[in-house]
């Protein structure tokens, strides 16, 4: 497709999620209104304007359910309640009020693959082999070696390194959990199970007035119930990678249609965005977001969280070097794959689960950290879809100091990984496992994202007035939101900036036609987006030297719509230089 092609990503009906802006919250690391070093939901209601002056639309809420907290939150044990650190049910039916009096919409996290292994539903199913919702998870007999020793049903391994089975010594037997043990999953093949679901963890929350909800590992619902055990890749291990066991399965496509029909679509135009792994081919993926195959509004490919690392499950915290045609590649993927289609898109290039933008993509050095901020801010507000930023994105936070030892790591899945390579250096397996594993969360943990939302200069960021639970960024006092709101250079104020121009130029940046221009460089990343006769070039600087701009040609006929340089000349690019021009 030449730059001058006028293919564009269609309108289709008016959603209102289409040209929404989204802002992530972490409720843990967002506000602590009371001082006991967690955040809550009235810290959170104390920030709404602050979001709205953003020029934010929509808030995601991350899981805020009563919970045990062994994956943060995202082990369920009452989908009707709050974790009591965070609030009320009450508190959140003022939080939507608060979003609804400014004109945004709230959407919550919709965690229904598995519950916590607290919830009453397992319980009661753990209680005996006759229970009545026995079978409302997964509940198999052991096998055992020619040595008479118990080995789980199959040999899958799960997210969290260790295996998928949990032997239950009361009716002994496995559960199945793809994550921890204490989430042990949801059968949904189970017709009582779904509606379950459906009514407490969906209806319930609409009822309320909630808009929407990101759908966490929506396409994990179906499972292979004759459980195979997967391919052996790894012959020192007895527990191997086995997605193809749980992603996309036989009824996957037939349960979100009817949680759509059901649960979702009597209340209207509800948004929903589903985290969807596993799922490379477009056309697979245009099976769960065509509008007309009425399952999800649209989904994040999280390809763009996975640059940086292995390219196994076991290896996943082993930093791999990258080139930037790999990020061209993704970007341009999911960016044009809805041409032509009844489908939509999303933007993102940070969450909860994944290291910070800038220090993944940019420069965390203090001569460009606010530079590649900025540079990545172009990127994302001219990208097709819906845009999701996430909680200090928009302050360009950083991830945190290298210096800081695995004591101060917090996430259940990277500690895993820490700790399955502790056993594999003591056992004389891999003896440098654990220094490689360290390097890798460095840069890629989501403990990152995790750090406390940084307020002000005053003690623990302003994040909270007693001890956090999780530490403060040591940068605190030179990245923060009071800091940047009074400065127009500030990477806060340029968000504000260009989220403006993305509505102003919506046509164009949220529902244009994208395409690479000069795929093969190295250095620079620069794409066009074009709608009937208008076009934007975008040429972004993805390296800590000048480069040369080599499309100046284009962009000579056209006019400078912003740049996060004073003033550079036209065919250079300076240091995490990013412009963006217009025609």
């Amino acid at each position: 497709m030449s730059p001058h092609a006028t293919t564009t990503v269609p309108t289709g009906t008016n959603n209102w999620w289409k040209e929404a802006t989204v802002y992530q919250v972490y409720p843990a690391s967002f506000k602590d209104s009371n001082g006991d070093g967690w955040g809550d939901i009235p810290g959170l209601i104390s920030k709404v304007p602050y979001l709205h002056s953003l020029g934010v639309d929509v808030v995601w809420l991350s899981p805020h359910y009563d919970s045990p907290m062994h994956d943060m939150g995202y082990d369920i044990s009452d989908y009707e309640k709050v974790l009591p650190a965070y609030g009320t049910v009450t508190d959140v039916e003022k939080l939507i009020d608060e979003c609804h009096e400014r004109g945004m919409k709230l959407i919550l996290d919709l965690v229904v693959n598995h519950t916590s292994d607290e919830h009453a539903w397992f319980k009661e199913s753990r209680s005996s082999r006759d229970n009545e919702k026995r079978d409302w998870y997964f509940w198999r007999p052991a096998r055992y070696d020619q040595g008479g020793n118990r080995l789980p049903p199959t040999n899958y391994r799960g997210y969290f390194a260790g295996s998928t089975w949990t032997w239950d010594e009361q009716t002994q037997e496995y559960y199945l959990h793809l994550y921890a043990k204490e989430q042990p999953d949801l059968n949904w093949d189970n017709r009582a199970t779904r509606e379950a679901i459906y009514n407490s963890a969906i209806r319930f929350w609409l009822d309320k007035g909630v808009d929407g909800f990101r759908v966490d590992t929506v396409n994990k619902y179906s499972k292979r119930t004759d459980f195979p055990d997967a391919p052996v890749t790894d012959p020192k291990s007895y527990i191997q990678p086995a997605v193809e066991m749980w992603c996309n399965g036989p009824r996957i496509h037939e349960f979100l249609r009817e949680m759509y029909d059901e649960a979702l679509a009597p209340y209207g135009d509800v948004m929903t965005v589903g985290e969807l792994a596993n799922t490379p081919d477009p056309k697979d993926v245009l099976k769960y977001v065509g509008a007309s195959a009425k399952q999800l509004s649209m989904v994040f490919h999280l390809d763009i969280g996975h640059i940086g690392m292995g390219s196994s499950l076991e290896d996943k915290y082993i930093f791999q070097p990258w080139k930037l045609t790999e990020m061209k590649a993704i970007v341009g993927k999911w960016q044009s794959f809805v041409e032509g289609t009844d489908g939509w898109t999303t933007a993102f290039c940070e969450n909860h689960d994944n290291g910070r933008s800038v220090s993944r993509f940019g420069s965390d050095d203090p001569e460009f950290r606010e530079r590649s901020a900025k540079m990545l801010a172009l990127m994302m507000v001219a990208m097709t879809g819906t845009l999701f930023l996430y909680q200090g994105q928009e302050i360009g936070m950083i991830n945190a100091p290298r210096d800081w030892s695995i004591d101060e790591y917090k996430d259940i899945e990277g500690l895993g990984y820490y700790r399955e390579a502790e056993r594999q250096a003591a056992n004389g397996t891999d003896p440098s496992r654990p220094e490689r594993i360290m390097d890798g969360l460095r840069i890629l943990a989501r403990d990152h994202a995790r750090l406390p939302m940084q307020w002000d200069d005053s003690p623990n960021a302003g994040f909270t007035t007693g001890t956090p639970w999780m530490r403060t960024h040591d940068l605190y006092r030179e990245i923060n939101v009071k800091k940047q709101e009074s400065d127009p250079q500030s990477v806060l104020s340029f968000w504000k900036r260009v989220l403006r121009l993305r509505k102003e130029y919506r046509e164009l940046f949220i529902h244009g036609a994208f395409e690479v221009v000069d795929f093969e460089n190295l250095e620079t990343f620069c794409f066009v987006k074009s709608r009937e006769e208008k076009r934007a070039l975008v040429a972004l600087n993805f390296t800590s030297s000048p480069q040369p701009l080599t499309q100046a040609g284009m962009a000579g006929e056209m006019k400078l719509l912003v740049s996060n340089y004073p003033s550079s000349g036209l065919g250079t690019l300076q240091p995490y230089e990013g412009r963006i021009y217009i025609s």
